[in-house]
């Protein structure tokens, strides 16, 4: 099938290079020339594992291409939008501009039968508001959410654990009428889309528009609820001496909570769960039912007080100030296998510590560069071991391996002058660094 992706941003990219990995014909199209030129060579504006194979790949089997001309997007039967949707500047609420500027450029280019299939995160109504302009062209518009996890992004792409398709109708065929009918159509034409995931028995779930512009934001607010839940239980652990891992286990057990998201540690950031839980109780209070999410302000402020208590843990181990302290900080990507720094809570502490006079040092695998441009006034290095050689503290903010499994403390402290270490994410074998004549500090940990 030939189809359009419209934004090469992070979702944009892996889609259409994913769509073209099992079989279409895509063109991709962004306004930025720059990342348009690179992504013609085959290389990646990002980091994101398997990401370069298949976009290279793809490019050279011709089945790929990228241009700034919307023009392109003539003749394809399926066009994606996936352009960004950040954090309104002058509130919570999302900014639609790049949405609204997408579809406007696109419809001249529609032809009748064409379907538009939503991809970005968008407060619920959107879809709704979008479907009368697209619907003029004689096209359909259908809303289908993303799910991707950053770092696993190409196989969440490929071999995804859910679809899911909002159609105009919804999933009640019963009255045949003219948008149900469309709907059914339309929904036909995305299983096809996706026909190896479909094949292999991926639960493919047919709903409204905007029960599939809820499944996102509903998604993205239970997982960051989950992980403030247990960073919460955190706060309590550290008055009570009690062990916050050892909770998350017990109950992780209970097949009805689960172990995962339950790590503690400095919370959850990147750019999808903040700006969204953010965005979903802007849209509620516009519908007149803020109260109902209200909790997620609490969700939200739980997870910045971690980066607080961070900090706090490394002027604690310091004896009560950082200043003129060498702090070497291991990551500033907001996660492992990615070189994200959107809202990334490594970064916030390296630059809270900063402010407090101390000298720090920050490395990470993937991170510098994006880092170095956001946050010049920090130091960076390459290098693991010279980023902790004469630190007088050392904090773990971002869980790479190479941090969390392959340094060894007997290592660490031939080279650190200190032997405070403070881990952000409860990823360190606590034992063997107190062994190894270490300070340890955790999140929620005694």
């Amino acid at each position: 099938m030939r189809m359009s992706v419209i934004g090469c941003g992070y979702l944009g990219a892996v889609h259409a290079a994913a769509m073209a990995s099992i079989g279409h014909e895509v063109v991709g199209i962004d306004v930025d020339a720059r990342k348009i030129d690179a992504l013609s060579k085959g290389e990646a504006p990002f980091f994101e594992p398997g990401l370069p194979e298949i976009l290279r790949d793809g490019v050279a089997s011709g089945r790929l291409s990228f241009t700034t001309d919307m023009a392109a997007a003539h003749g394809a039967k399926v066009h994606f939008i996936g352009v960004g949707t950040p954090q309104r500047a002058d509130g919570y609420a999302a900014d639609l501009t790049y949405v609204n500027a997408a579809v406007d450029a696109l419809l001249p280019h529609l032809s009748a039968g064409d379907i538009v299939a939503g991809k970005s995160t968008v407060p619920v109504g959107t879809a709704a508001e979008l479907a009368e302009r697209v619907e003029a062209t004689g096209a359909t518009l259908v809303w289908n959410p993303e799910f991707l996890r950053e770092g696993w992004a190409v196989q969440d792409t490929i071999d995804p654990d859910r679809l899911v398709v909002g159609v105009p109708g919804g999933s009640d065929v019963s009255t045949h009428s003219a948008r149900s009918t469309t709907g059914e159509t339309a929904a036909d034409v995305l299983r096809e889309v996706y026909h190896p995931a479909v094949a292999k028995g991926t639960p493919f779930i047919v709903t409204d528009l905007a029960t599939a512009e809820l499944v996102k934001v509903a998604a993205n607010a239970f997982l960051a609820t989950k992980i403030s839940f247990i960073n919460a239980m955190a706060e309590i652990a550290e008055v009570t001496g009690a062990d916050v891992t050892q909770l998350a286990d017990a109950i992780g057990h209970d097949a009805r909570i689960g172990r995962r998201f339950l790590g503690a540690g400095i919370g959850f950031g990147g750019g999808c769960l903040p700006k969204d839980i953010r965005a979903f109780s802007a849209r509620a209070e516009e519908l007149g039912r803020g109260e109902s999410v209200a909790f997620l302000r609490e969700v939200d402020e739980i997870n910045l007080r971690r980066r607080d208590r961070a900090v706090q843990l490394v002027v604690d181990g310091l004896g009560g100030t950082v200043f003129e302290k060498k702090i070497a900080v291991l990551g500033a990507a907001f996660k492992p296998h990615s070189d994200d720094i959107r809202d990334s809570p490594a970064l916030d502490v390296a630059v809270r510590l900063h402010g407090l006079g101390a000298r720090v040092v920050v490395t990470d695998p993937e991170a510098i560069d994006n880092a170095r441009a956001k946050h010049p006034q920090l130091t960076y290095e390459t290098s693991r071991d010279e980023t902790i050689r004469d630190a007088d503290a050392v904090i773990l903010v971002t869980e790479w391996d190479e941090y969390r499994r392959e340094l060894p403390p007997e290592h660490a402290s031939t080279l650190t002058r200190g032997r405070v270490v403070v881990d952000g994410r409860n990823g360190l074998d606590a034992a063997a660094w107190r062994a190894a004549g270490w300070t340890y500090y955790g999140m929620g940990r005694p």
